[in-house]
């Protein structure tokens, strides 16, 4: 740009001028290798931190549910570890079987920040706590029909008697007598295919030469011819030493595919007694 000073005189234009460069300098913003910051942004101070706890249903225990403990988070994207996914807070998953299952939530807030966490959860059933419990097991608890309540099945033999003397703990016990037509019977709720231990204490008068049976059945039994083929363990015992001292006796089993059981006794030819009946998982 030129800048032209002009003076005139009688005689004309006299041109005198003198030429001012003015330089006009542009300056453009050039890339130094970062972004400027959005108008009105403000940093992420409190990123997303993904995490999470987790429990089974109590009415099943393949479905897991998940609780989200996530902190400075908006949005969530589970994945589950079977192929399954959700996008839910809290979500629950049911899983198709046991096993171990690698769950990953991904944490993000509005800003595009994510956080992952991992972990590897264990899927399988809980053990049941569970004791079976036998209904007078030491004789001593007079119900409607003295004493032997819950010991009876009038389909295979006679009730058993009860005794005062000898008795091993603490005032009572059963009595089989000589004749062989009774017998003990009590049905109890068991685990399926779980180890039990049956104990009990008996004794036996020295003569005849006898046996006294406890044997366990697999469910209720009603016909004498059936209860061999019912049994699941038996345990004969012949400990005819001392007729007023009690000694102990036990039989062992699984249950199988039976939720109930039977205990049974019976004797042949010798007056027999039987106290202190007890249960206990093996």
């Amino acid at each position: 740009m030129y800048l032209i000073n002009i003076k005139s005189n009688k005689k004309g234009f006299l041109w005198m001028g003198s030429m001012i460069l003015l330089l006009s300098i542009f300056v453009s913003a050039c890339d130094f290798g970062y972004e400027l910051p959005e108008a009105n942004s403000i940093p992420d101070e409190t990123p997303p931190s993904a995490a999470f706890g987790f429990a089974p249903s109590d009415a099943d225990f393949l479905t897991i549910n998940f609780t989200n403990l996530s902190g400075s988070s908006t949005d969530y994207l589970w994945d589950f570890g079977d192929g399954n996914s959700s996008t839910d807070k809290d979500p629950s998953n049911t899983y198709a079987e046991e096993g171990s299952y690698t769950v990953t939530l991904t944490a993000s807030d509005k800003l595009g920040v994510t956080s992952i966490y991992s972990e590897t959860i264990d899927v399988v059933e809980p053990e049941v706590n569970f004791t079976p419990v036998i209904m007078n097991p030491s004789f001593d608890i007079e119900g409607d029909d003295s004493y032997r309540d819950g010991w009876r099945n009038s389909d295979l033999g006679g009730v058993i008697q009860i005794t005062s003397s000898p008795v091993h703990t603490p005032e009572k016990a059963a009595k089989l007598p000589s004749a062989g037509d009774r017998i003990g019977y009590q049905l109890i709720t068991v685990l399926p295919d779980t180890d039990y231990s049956l104990s009990f204490y008996y004794t036996m008068k020295t003569s005849p030469v006898g046996t006294l049976t406890v044997s366990i059945l697999g469910g209720h039994v009603t016909d004498p011819g059936a209860v061999a083929g019912a049994t699941i363990a038996s345990v004969d015992l012949t400990d005819q030493d001392d007729a007023n001292t009690y000694v102990p006796g036990s039989v062992t089993f699984n249950t199988g595919d039976n939720t109930e059981i039977a205990i049974y006794f019976t004797n042949v030819d010798v007056e027999s007694r039987i106290d202190t009946f007890e249960i206990t998982e093996l």
